[in-house]
């Protein structure tokens, strides 16, 4: 609610903004009631401009090895689950106020759901839960001779990777279990087993052992796997996680796309409120094509941008201010407050509809003490389109941290904002631009922004460590490790770079802290320098700028090990201090942590050689 009021600039939205702040913000259903009517007038003014009305249909294969036959009445089971879940999507899509919007489902004349059954190649043995894209490609001449092109629809693949005892009661699966997509198209993966069934649903006296979820009765059995379709179903349409906030969970149970998929059907037992759809959820699927019932601008290039005028702390959240553009029209912005860990499950949503001007306020709560992690955004446009900020590098991802206290500490998020137009200049290799922005920034009264658009805006030659540590100055008793020359440099992707990151996002930043200077190490890295024994100690940090990856970080004098960091992720930051009186030979180095290079984007932080 605040979003739209906060950016209308009259006294009487104002005035109400103000009254709806006092009383501790407005309610989950406040919210629906003022931002979905905004969402939908964009979205259908678009759509009946040259509309370009569609049928798109999710569908559904049964793959089964090729030493087994399908589970017994796999298609009335699943026939009713998937109706089940079209259902529940309608009903919280119309709660929401976007109407009964809902998957498309290919039913035939019996009532039961056409689902395509595939023989896989090899027996039960020879797969296993990661081997969904080996599945999936076994599918697609099946899915092709049915004229699907399974590359531009939505498909749910049941996997019959069960084993069921009835005598023991007993149940397990070895199943790919995950999905992925977006408008255009996904795919979900699913297991089915004999016990999979809608009528089974609110049966608490029964049970059964699950090899993952222990002792538990059928009905909550069902309730996990038959919410896991429903959750799942929303990754191949293009939903990410998220959770509930405390006052959503109050008012109408467990997030569909946070913790949702165990709770689906817990309320027709007695077991809790069940499961629901949030409001950056419901806004995110009302421009699908299966939602919408448009393919209009489908297939065209989205193209679609934020202009951030202000973020500030009011009341113990985070307000952040912004103006978007994009074509087709941005309807809605959608912001995740994501702590770290938790991969992305543990994330609540902020949700804005942009006025007449593109102006809209996101209002990221609720802030806890000693908080960590990144405040991020979404923007969906008309034709189901979906433009996400969501990396530790991205433009529009921001570090956030709290205090004891729970307030928001801001100074890192405005010190970025202020270098994001360098950054942007820097791209566009406008020199002029380059040069007015940079002089502009170096005359701050932040020390730190200053001297960072010093060393981004540095001429090439300067920009080269060009002194080995063995000649810099006697005078000098402290020298920046990224100002000198190393004997060698080695990166396990992309070429040496020094106080920059080598793309577009180029600052430093890492657990909520912009760095003044450092060095690119995307492991396996090494860098060499020759210290001739003319220093004392080298201290810095180090960690990882990126949303995935784990790494350690080793410091070696002369071939001794002198300090080795435990495995470093996203969003920590190891500090160091060694001494190296009488080190000839310093070298740094950072090993993979075990789960390949694709996303190590190690940095040494501020490393410093002293004496």
């Amino acid at each position: 609610m605040l979003q739209t009021i906060a950016v209308a600039f009259t006294p009487f939205y104002w005035l109400s903004f103000v009254t709806l702040v006092a009383a501790a913000g407005p309610t989950p259903q406040q919210e629906i009631d003022l931002l979905v009517p905004q969402a939908l007038q964009i979205i259908e003014k678009w759509e009946q401009e040259n509309p370009v009305p569609g049928k798109r249909k999710m569908h559904v294969v049964y793959w089964t090895p090729s030493d087994r036959e399908p589970a017994p009445r796999y298609r009335e089971r699943l026939s009713e689950i998937l109706l089940h879940i079209q259902n529940f999507y309608a009903q919280e899509m119309s709660r929401l106020g976007f109407g009964p919007r809902s998957i498309r489902l290919d039913v035939k004349e019996d009532g039961l759901l056409n689902i395509h059954v595939v023989k896989g190649e090899g027996p039960y043995a020879q797969y296993d839960t990661p081997d969904g894209r080996k599945i999936r490609q076994e599918c697609i001449p099946t899915l092709r001779q049915a004229g699907v092109n399974p590359d531009e629809e939505t498909i749910v693949i049941f996997c019959n990777m069960s084993n069921w005892d009835p005598d023991k009661a007993e149940i397990k699966q070895n199943s790919p279990y995950y999905a992925g997509g977006s408008p255009t198209g996904g795919t979900a993966w699913q297991v089915d087993s004999p016990i999979l069934d809608l009528q089974l649903l609110n049966n608490k006296e029964r049970k059964v052992r699950d090899g993952q979820y222990g002792n538990i009765s059928v009905g909550k059995y069902n309730s996990i796997f038959i919410g896991g379709i429903c959750h799942e179903l929303g990754h191949a349409l293009g939903l990410p996680h998220c959770r509930e906030r405390p006052d959503e969970k109050a008012q109408f149970g467990t997030a569909l796309m946070g913790s949702g998929n165990r709770s689906y059907g817990d309320n027709l037992r007695g077991e809790g409120r069940g499961t629901f759809l949030t409001l950056a959820h419901g806004l995110k699927l009302a421009s699908h094509p299966q939602f919408s019932g448009s393919n209009k601008g489908l297939s065209s290039k989205s193209d679609a941008n934020v202009e951030i005028l202000q973020v500030e702390a009011v009341d113990r959240t985070v307000e952040l201010t912004g103006r978007v553009t994009g074509s087709p029209p941005v309807y809605a912005v959608l912001g995740y407050l994501d702590p770290d860990g938790g991969s992305n499950y543990d994330a609540f949503s902020a949700v804005a509809v942009p006025n007449a001007s593109g102006e809209f306020t996101l209002r990221y709560r609720p802030l806890t003490p000693n908080f960590h992690g990144r405040i991020r955004i979404d923007l969906c446009q008309a034709n189901g389109a979906a433009t996400t900020y969501s990396g530790d590098n991205s433009r529009w991802g921001f570090d956030l941290l709290t205090n004891a206290k729970g307030e928001p500490q801001l100074q890192v998020i405005q010190q970025k904002l202020q270098l994001l137009p360098l950054a942007d200049a820097l791209k566009s290799k406008d020199q002029e631009k380059i040069q007015a922005i940079s002089e502009k920034l170096q005359a701050s009264d932040d020390k730190l922004v200053a001297e960072v658009a010093k060393r981004l805006t540095a001429s090439p030659a300067a920009k080269r460590p060009h002194i080995s540590p063995l000649y810099v100055p006697k005078e000098i008793t402290e020298v920046p490790l990224s100002d000198c020359q190393p004997e060698t440099a080695h990166l396990g992707y992309g070429r040496p770079a020094y106080d920059r990151l080598p793309h577009d996002q180029p600052l430093l930043e890492v657990r909520g802290r912009i760095f003044r200077h450092g060095i690119w190490a995307h492991a396996p890295a090494q860098h060499t320098y020759d210290l001739g024994g003319a220093w004392k100690n080298f201290s810095g940090s180090a960690g990882v700028a990126g949303t995935r990856g784990q790494v350690v970080f080793v410091i070696n004098a002369d071939g001794k090990e002198l300090w080795r960091s435990p495995k470093t992720k996203p969003g920590q930051l190891r500090d160091f201090w060694v001494e190296v009186e009488n080190v000839s030979r310093l070298e740094l180095v950072v090993e993979d942590g075990g789960d390949g290079k694709d996303g190590d984007w190690s940095v040494w932080l501020e490393p410093v050689l002293g004496r």
